[in-house]
């Protein structure tokens, strides 16, 4: 629609240039037409000193008289007008008293021939200026059917950037980062690993959870390599026709080929290299040819030297072998969640342009980020910022960095969101049974903060920290978490004789990790047997991807032993929950009083609680 627009405004545009050249050249004609008379009648007129000019241009004559009146008289063609005056009687004497002027006859060649040649012209250019719109939006859709096939990808400059990535910018991750340098380094001086009869490897992946710096790494090298670096995501290679991808990757590699040293990066490269009809994956011919001539470029009998492919997935289980075999993606440098110390690396490198409280402390705010990526930590400093500018303060504060990861984990307060004083009471109860089950069980994680105030989908919340950084579980660590996802539910069983919707999504975990524990962890008494045949890694749990490879017997037991372990949780926590009555329901109060409890309040009610009475001691009372 915005074409045919323009197309009309300069159409319009040249109309009114064509009608401004007419008016330009066009002859200009009085308002009145001047009077005709004859030779005769001017020499009457002028022997009686009526006429006060004369000017003569050709065989035209205008004449002005006393009272500045015009008239047009014409003479012989090819007489003098003295010659002709003097023959109608006129005395030379005469005529000097009149001011004759002679103008030099102006023939107009535009005014005579210029409407003939536009009469012939305008329809010419009209013609020229249709054919041309037409042959022109033909070509534009001939580049455009050829732009198709031409690869997508972007050249990275360094220079051009305005935020440039350097190793420096990426907390920790030690190992990766040697990896990584240590192919830049072959990039920049190969001799001394040709030397050791060392050949580069040909593609390196990257893999881990979404946010945990895959892509950070890559601008990395492209900011300290010095080589042409080339990056494309993987679903920019797939087009609706059959073909174009193998074409564009085609392409892709002999413009790398032409300026290696060179490197490929290819973000989200499970988009294409899903493993080739099997499985749940089906068929699909564009991109499996695209596959084809990425494993076809990257080790054919046209394997070049000094170009190396860097890929990033978060999806390593459903890439195709033959992608992952030697001689392609040779290595494959996994990159985690980070630890606390990591965390604490990460929180000071995006940290360095913002104004700190000296009160701050960065490594209480890693410690109580368990589960955190990369990218979250990024946006748990831009919330803590924007919280301190919303305050109306100059720097950041503890409490703003605490905030944020309630923030990120759960989402903004909802404050409209006003609860019943009911469902205040149930609310209250049920997060004070978290807590108490959280503290009071062996091996659980402590409570950091308990809220009633509701954020996202849920009413309130409970905010629980381990103890220490934990690479593995053990069962009793996860029986310990089964109590404290239950911990709410026997509560609001307990003290209201019926359960609410709030303990949904406790319910929905519980499962879900007592389910791992029998079926994958092998904690159960069916013995050392996975019954799961995904390969899925643990941030990718679907249960799209399970399938059931055992038979109906078996999926009975696993249900009983699910069953076994959620019940025996449950009455864990009823039979803690009973002899705490009194200190849930101090809990309760305070969270109704206060709706939110820190981790120092939380721990000085509990200190408050009666101590176990032992057998001695009762008797002595006796």
């Amino acid at each position: 629609m915005s074409k045919i627009i323009k197309q009309i405004g300069w159409v319009l545009l040249i109309l009114v240039a064509l009608s401004a050249v007419f008016s330009l050249f066009a002859p200009s004609t009085p308002a009145e037409p001047p009077q005709e008379i004859s030779l005769s009648q001017l020499a009457q007129q002028i022997q009686a000193g009526e006429v006060k000019e004369i000017t003569v241009s050709g065989e035209t004559l205008l004449v002005i008289d006393q009272n500045d009146q015009l008239s047009q008289a014409y003479k012989e063609e090819g007489v003098a007008l003295t010659d002709s005056l003097a023959r109608l009687g006129l005395a030379p004497e005469q005529l000097q008293l009149t001011d004759i002027k002679v103008e030099p006859e102006t023939t107009s060649f535009w005014s005579a021939f210029l409407p003939v040649l536009l009469s012939f012209i305008i329809p010419v250019l009209f013609f020229v200026f249709f054919f041309w719109l037409i042959f022109r939006r033909a070509r534009g859709g001939i580049d455009q059917t050829l732009s198709i096939l031409q690869s997508p990808d972007r050249q990275f400059n360094p220079q051009a950037t305005k935020e440039k990535v350097s190793f420096d910018d990426i907390g920790n991750l030690v190992e990766a980062k040697e990896e990584l340098m240590e192919i830049t380094d072959f990039l920049k001086s190969p001799q001394k690993f040709l030397k050791m009869g060392a050949k580069i490897p040909r593609g390196v992946l990257l893999v881990g959870p979404p946010g945990c710096g895959k892509t950070l790494l890559a601008r990395a090298i492209a900011s300290t390599a010095k080589v042409p670096f080339y990056y494309i995501s993987g679903s920019e290679f797939i087009e609706l026709f059959v073909g174009v991808g193998s074409r564009r990757v085609k392409n892709l590699f002999s413009k790398a080929k032409q300026s290696q040293p060179s490197i490929i990066f290819i973000d989200e490269l499970d988009a294409i290299g899903r493993r080739r009809g099997a499985g749940f994956i089906e068929g699909h011919n564009e991109r499996e040819q695209t596959l084809n001539q990425i494993l076809t470029e990257m080790d054919g009998f046209q394997r070049e030297a000094r170009c190396i492919i860097l890929a990033a997935s978060n999806r390593p289980d459903v890439l195709d072998p033959a992608l992952l075999r030697p001689g392609r993606f040779d290595r494959r440098i996994v990159i985690d969640l980070p630890d606390v110390k990591s965390r604490e690396a990460i929180i000071k490198i995006h940290c360095r342009n913002k104004p700190l409280d000296s009160k701050v402390n960065l490594a209480e705010v890693a410690e109580q980020t368990a589960g955190f990526s990369g990218a979250d930590l990024e946006d748990l400093a831009n919330e803590a910022a924007v919280l301190a500018t919303r305050r109306q303060r100059n720097q950041i504060e503890q409490t703003d960095f605490l905030e944020s990861i309630e923030k990120v984990l759960l989402g903004p307060e909802r404050k409209s969101h006003l609860l019943s004083k009911k469902e205040k009471e149930v609310a209250a109860y049920h997060e004070a049974g978290h807590a108490l089950v959280s503290a009071l069980t062996p091996k659980a994680d402590r409570v950091r903060k308990i809220s009633i105030i509701a954020r996202g989908l849920s009413a309130g919340h409970t905010l629980t920290v381990p103890t220490t950084e934990r690479g593995m579980l053990s069962q009793s660590q996860l029986t310990a978490q089964l109590a404290t996802l239950l911990g709410g539910y026997a509560t609001e069983k307990l003290f209201f004789r019926e359960v609410t919707t709030g303990a949904s999504n406790d319910l929905q975990r519980a499962t879900s990790l007592a389910r791992r524990m029998v079926v994958e962890y092998g904690m159960s008494e069916l013995g050392p047997i996975n019954f799961s045949s995904s390969t899925l890694p643990n941030w990718w749990q679907e249960d799209f991807f399970q399938r059931q490879n055992y038979s109906e017997e078996v999926a009975r037991k696993i249900d009983s032993e699910v069953k076994k372990f959620l019940y025996q949780a449950l009455r864990q926590d009823q039979k803690l929950l009973r002899r705490q009555k009194k200190l849930i329901t101090q809990l309760a109060k305070e969270l109704i009083k206060k709706e939110t409890l820190s981790q120092k309040e939380f721990e000085k009610i509990l200190k408050k609680r009666p101590k176990k009475i032992t057998k001695k001691k009762r008797k002595l009372k006796k």
